[in-house]
């Protein structure tokens, strides 16, 4: 895709999708009180499905920089003293990086000199985010979930890295599985990664992963889905347009104020639903109260 093709379709998705010049929260102004209560609906067995993978606190070659846990108590000689004593542990890690299930916040996309709807590049400072960060979701996002799953689609255990779910894959998809993703919905789009990962090893993600084309993000905008989840980054690697390295978290988040989900898995989830024929669930999703911080560790659960 040539950098003024990406240009045009950047503009044409922020003005097909603009909102107040105050608009803070983005897509999730399509994530009604009434659709809220219309996802309960899709509720059948009140079985719960994480939708979140494992921390994981040891390096590997898509994971330089794990996060660490470690324990702060009890001391040695708690573990045999008489009275109360407390086990207590410490946990640091990387929100942002290619292993760790997370939520991106609005303000993690800087373009062009700004943030989403024009806010300024710089209320990011060094002491945190003072607009558009993560505490926007402070009251959690809940909605309609649903998820395609594109290999499944293909016939394929998974997409190999490098490879582009397309607009037309989505719509395929669709068809395939009976289902129609609506306004408000929280769409989770499947490309296999955690399964590669599991079977075949970790790799270098951030040079090669299968992803959305940015194409795709005009059955986004057209959807009007809310939150926009996957179990890669979301952007194909190596990206689509030769200047932009990340053009799907560029068009989600910054043209269009959709909250972007990486790193989730769905290898519990999607077997359920082939097995039920139901590819749509209530979906809760409750980030971390970080006042100031570009995106939260998240466990998306699903209520099928």
């Amino acid at each position: 895709m040539t950098s003024d093709a990406f240009r045009a379709l950047y503009r044409r998705l922020r003005e097909g999708t603009r909102r107040p010049p105050d608009d803070r929260r983005g897509a999730l102004c399509c994530l009604t009180p009434e659709r809220v209560v219309a996802a309960a609906a899709e509720v059948r067995s009140g079985r719960t499905v994480s939708l979140a993978a494992p921390v994981e606190t040891w390096p590997g070659p898509d994971n330089p920089q794990p996060a660490s846990h470690r324990m702060t108590g009890p001391s040695a000689q708690e573990l045999t003293a008489d009275g109360l004593h407390f086990a207590l542990d410490h946990i640091d890690m990387n929100v942002h990086g290619d292993a760790d299930s997370h939520l991106d916040a609005l303000c993690h996309v800087l373009y062009d000199g700004e943030l989403y709807n024009g806010a300024p590049a710089s209320s990011v400072t060094a002491d945190g985010a003072r607009a558009l960060s993560v505490d926007l979701v402070r009251d959690g996002i809940v909605g309609r979930g649903v998820l395609l799953d594109i290999p499944r689609l293909r016939g394929r255990p998974w997409l190999e890295p490098g490879d582009h779910v397309t607009a037309d894959d989505l719509t395929a998809a669709e068809a395939a599985q009976g289902v129609r993703v609506g306004p408000g919905d929280v769409l989770y789009v499947r490309v296999g990664h955690r399964r590669r990962r599991a079977e075949l090893g970790a790799w270098n993600a951030a040079r090669a992963r299968a992803g959305l084309h940015p194409t795709a993000l005009e059955f986004v905008a057209e959807r009007q889905i809310s939150v926009l989840g996957g179990d890669g980054n979301n952007d194909t690697a190596p990206s689509a347009v030769a200047d932009v390295a990340f053009p799907v978290h560029v068009l989600a988040m910054h043209a269009m104020g959709v909250h972007l989900m990486d790193y989730l898995q769905f290898e519990e989830l999607a077997p359920l639903c082939a097995e039920t024929g139901r590819w749509a669930f209530l979906s809760v999703i409750a980030p971390l109260r970080l006042p100031g911080a570009t995106g939260s560790p998240v466990n998306p659960i699903a209520v099928l």
